[in-house]
């Protein structure tokens, strides 16, 4: 692993996270895992309680995967249901990884500061390895770190919307306010080219869910994400041009070119 993501001091070699809900079938969902060589998989004890299935299959695939697990508070509204329903993930998944939602509109899904610093500190002193999922606001992703995060998870748009990284100057001016942190894009992103895009300006990692499971062929587009994601930071890692405001030739030329030359040349 020349090039790891270190996510509280563990390392993987895949930067894409997936998730495991909407999928057409758990075949599929095991798959489309596969497929994308995720090491990282969340879900959501609210729709998928190990305790209530009375189908194993999808956990019995959930294990196959050999993935390491991020239980989420999706649909949480308040500290208090956040750090409850963090501690029940705990007891029933066996991991203090934990990707942290409070939900502050229920019309955008966007997250609330204010609940979500509050919930982050208090398990934070529990014990969890806290993984918010946070907008691109630069004062909110410092209070996070300052309540013990070491990851933080922007969003890039609104959960399951496909519109990538919408608000790009926030977003790379938190990745340059913020060089030593593991920054993950988290929710927005539908294509692979915008996964690419998070990876190229910099981001250590994207996360997301509908983009493929909601794919015409939910495994050939996991596939295509993983791609994408080695695209990026391949490219991130080789330094991209500067861009600029006029054209500048690709073949460098010097006074007139060479059928210009041969008229000013002596005859004879």
């Amino acid at each position: 692993m020349s090039d790891p993501l270190v996510l509280y001091g563990r390392e993987f070699n895949s930067r894409l996270l997936v998730g495991t809900a909407l999928y057409p079938s758990p075949a599929i969902m095991r798959e489309s895992v596969r497929a994308s060589a995720s090491e990282i998989i969340t879900l959501s004890l609210r729709r998928q309680n190990p305790a209530q299935q009375r189908d194993n299959v999808f956990w019995d695939y959930v294990r196959e995967t050999g993935c390491q697990l991020l239980p989420n508070t999706a649909g949480c509204k308040s500290p208090r249901e956040a750090v409850e329903l963090a501690k029940m993930s705990r007891e029933i998944f066996r991991t203090e990884w934990l990707k942290l939602e409070v939900i502050g509109d229920d019309y955008n899904l966007q997250p609330d500061p204010f609940g979500l610093v509050e919930a982050a500190r208090e398990l934070v002193t529990l014990g969890f390895k806290v993984l918010p999922y946070c907008t691109e606001d630069l004062v909110l992703c410092r209070r996070l770190l300052d309540v013990g995060c070491e990851v933080l998870m922007p969003w890039g748009a609104p959960i399951g919307t496909g519109q990538g990284l919408l608000n790009k100057y926030n977003l790379h001016m938190l990745r340059e306010r913020l060089p030593g942190v593991p920054l993950i894009i988290d929710a927005g992103i539908g294509a692979p080219s915008q996964a690419a895009e998070a990876l190229e300006a910099g981001f250590d990692a994207v996360l997301l869910n509908t983009a493929i499971a909601r794919a015409r062929d939910p495994v050939a587009m996991a596939g295509a994400f993983k791609l994408s994601i080695e695209s990026g930071r391949a490219a991130f890692n080789a330094g991209l041009m500067l861009k600029r405001q006029t054209a500048s030739p690709s073949t460098p030329t010097l006074d007139m070119p060479f059928w210009q030359q041969g008229e000013h040349l002596p005859q004879g």
